[in-house]
């Protein structure tokens, strides 16, 4: 539920600025990765607490880092955004899977299950025998609440809408298309890299070469089914 509903807030954005983020895969594969490299660095030395946070920062960075990427190929090199984002969703797999096949391997054995699992101290707590974790719900929540405030009660999503229908004219009236179509992709990323994050954090406890499950493609059904509207997003 919360890495859907992560992926889905973040594609409201993309989707209202006329843009396909095909690449929201690879985004939250980029952010499982980053996440997982801020705990390996900080296991030994920082409170678990601490390294959590680190790391769902680190999610979120690495999710921005790869859709601006995306964006900046799109904006600046005027390839589409899905062969851009299906490109990059590729190099991001192919990472996963050098990183748990080489540097990142089990001791002596590299393993299609991934890395080694991180101590139970760097476990978002969870909900009884569940997966269900309420830092993750707390999360996914306040993101859709953000994204519907944007979206329906803010200049910034209404001339992000405005971008998204006309960028030339956007520009004629004085909207820098170029900012809000690099910052939807920034948006979009940001909530992709923390559903990658707390996939590592919740769920699996480790990088596994799958780490986005192919929630990000699910993602885009769900806001399509819901006219691109932020509202209709957790039904």
């Amino acid at each position: 539920l919360v890495p859907l509903t992560l992926c889905a807030c973040g594609l409201i954005f993309t989707f209202n600025a006329g843009l396909y983020n095909l690449g929201v895969e690879g985004q939250m594969i980029i952010g499982g990765i980053a996440a997982t490299l801020a705990l390996r660095l900080l296991q030994d030395s920082a409170p678990g607490p601490v390294a959590m946070a680190v790391a769902v920062l680190a999610g979120i960075a690495g999710g921005v880092v790869w859709a601006l990427l995306a964006g900046a190929l799109n904006v600046f090199g005027r390839i589409s955004e899905i062969f851009a984002g299906l490109g990059l969703n590729f190099v991001a797999q192919g990472l996963a899977v050098y990183l748990i096949f080489g540097p990142w391997k089990r001791p002596g054995v590299a393993s299609m299950s991934g890395t080694a699992p991180f101590p139970e101290t760097l476990w978002l707590p969870t909900i009884g025998k569940t997966e269900a974790s309420p830092v993750a719900l707390i999360a996914g929540l306040a993101v859709l609440v953000f994204t519907v405030i944007v979206m329906r009660n803010t200049y910034f999503g209404l001339r992000l809408r405005a971008v998204g229908l006309n960028p030339r004219s956007s520009t004629v009236q004085g909207i820098p298309a170029t900012r809000y179509l690099l910052s939807a992709f920034a948006l979009s990323g940001a909530m992709a890299g923390l559903a990658g994050g707390l996939q590592v954090l919740a769920i699996f406890h480790r990088l596994i070469p799958n780490i986005s499950s192919n929630l990000g493609f699910l993602s885009l059904l769900i806001v399509m089914l819901g006219n691109f509207n932020a509202l209709f997003v957790l039904p």
